[in-house]
């Protein structure tokens, strides 16, 4: 008896990404929350709604993003905030220059940091953190 011959599969092209034509602007969102000790890159849709990557490399999540079809992008920096420093972290710089560098188009660049209209004491007592 003769082996079964397996049909062969047909490859389909999957695209992640939206429909657009050529030299179209497809723009995301990318926020980077940086504090002193942790950057993070999260990339979404123009809604927010879907994560289309999550990495600490602003490279990897550049040419992720280039999968995806996403060519240009809005940046959202983000510090701790609330009673904590409003500064953004040392990463925040780099990871916006690395996105840059990776040949992503940037829209708007945006600081969201969170600021108390009124909230609890800081820490460091009355007098203040003294050295």
């Amino acid at each position: 008896m003769a082996p079964k011959a397996k049909p062969a599969r047909v490859q389909e092209n999957v695209q992640l990404g939206p429909q657009t034509r050529e030299g179209e602007l497809v723009f995301g969102v990318a926020r980077i929350f940086a504090s002193f000790n942790d950057t993070f890159v999260h990339v979404t849709d123009l809604s927010g709604l879907l994560p289309y990557a999550a990495m600490l490399a602003a490279q990897d999540v550049a040419a992720r993003c280039k999968e995806l079809g996403i060519t240009a992008l809005h940046i959202k920096i983000r510090a701790t905030g609330g009673n904590g420093t409003k500064t953004p972290g040392p990463g925040a710089q780099s990871a916006l220059r690395a996105l840059a560098r990776a040949g992503m188009k940037i829209g708007r660049i945006e600081d969201v940091t969170p600021t108390p209209s009124d909230s609890t004491r800081r820490k460091g007592g009355r007098r203040g953190r003294r050295l």
